[in-house]
């Protein structure tokens, strides 16, 4: 199954260009994710998504729901590292070199990121997210994304990034030290490098308590061959800080390794090392066979 004209690649899957919101510097999503509030004071609602949305693989979610989970992950996630509590985290805290662009250009979009989910009520996901032809085509870019309350999945105004920059991306609720859940948080992308960020201010959590995080995270889009891929073959979250709902910062989280890509084309040398405060994916840049997206025809649900 195809995607139809008119999607756009999202870290979530195909939304159509509709149902994304890019909010402009002062735009914040209310509490219930169905209206923005902008910089001006007014408040603009936000209508239900009226399409469908689609996995990676071109696989259809569902259509016209009131509330639309995220796609099933599928092969846009390679590998990540992620912890679980059976509270709730307040903040957390990762930084990352931005890699060298990917050796050949396929139309593949690459993404990494930190992230905070709710295991057991998967309504939205949180992410600071460093993109490779997303934003910008053949280039890297930020953004701090909200998906999916009411259907609609929410960026934060893009930034233009280089290899070699350092990327700051920070989660944190917007309540008090002891909140379990906290209806608000902020999401902040940022470019140590050049001081540039871009943030999603007191986005909502549509009633979940974040108790997944991700160290860090690899998701991909139409890649064909190992160069698709950032030359250096790794990158490295280091000086990851997840913290509890009281603001203490946990000492060893117990990051494990998830790897969606056993049994998947291209085999790219997919590995992931943990420590308590780094999460490092590899992806080395050799093999080329077929693509991630399922259209050579072969098996989507292989080797998962």
């Amino acid at each position: 199954m195809g995607v139809p004209d008119g999607y756009m690649i999202t870290p979530f899957g195909y939304f159509h260009a509709s149902c994304v919101r890019k909010l402009a510097a002062g735009d914040a999503l209310l509490e219930d994710g169905r209206a923005i509030q902008h910089a001006d004071g007014t408040v603009e609602n936000v209508p239900a998504c009226e399409y469908p949305a689609y996995t990676s693989i071109g696989e259809i979610v569902t259509a016209g729901a009131a509330e639309l989970e995220p796609p099933a992950i599928s092969h846009s996630y390679i590998e990540a590292a992620s912890a679980t509590t059976s509270t709730s985290y307040g903040e957390l805290i990762a930084t990352w070199t931005v890699p060298p662009a990917p050796t050949s250009n396929d139309g593949q979009t690459v993404y990494f990121f930190p992230g905070f989910d709710d295991i057991n009520d998967i309504v939205s996901i949180l992410q600071p997210v460093l993109g490779w032809n997303a934003d910008f085509a053949g280039a890297w870019g930020i953004a701090s994304w909200n998906c999916c309350p009411n259907g609609i999945t929410t960026e934060s105004q893009a930034v233009s990034v280089n290899s070699g920059d350092e990327i700051k991306g920070t989660i944190r609720d917007t309540c008090s030290a002891g909140t379990l859940s906290c209806p608000t948080w902020n999401v902040i992308s940022m470019d140590l490098s050049t001081k540039q960020s871009t943030t999603l201010p007191q986005t909502s959590s549509v009633g979940q308590t974040f108790n997944w995080a991700f160290a860090g995270a690899l998701e991909v889009y139409n890649v064909i061959q190992c160069s698709d891929y950032p030359a250096n073959g790794q990158l490295a979250f280091s000086g990851v800080a997840l913290y509890d709902y009281n603001f203490d910062q946990i000492s060893n989280p117990g990051w494990s390794v998830i790897n969606y890509a056993s049994g998947l084309t291209p085999q790219c040398g997919y590995g992931v090392q943990v420590g308590a405060t780094q999460a490092t994916l590899d992806y080395a840049s050799f093999v080329t066979l077929v693509r991630f997206n399922g259209t050579d025809g072969s098996d989507p649900d292989a080797g998962l």
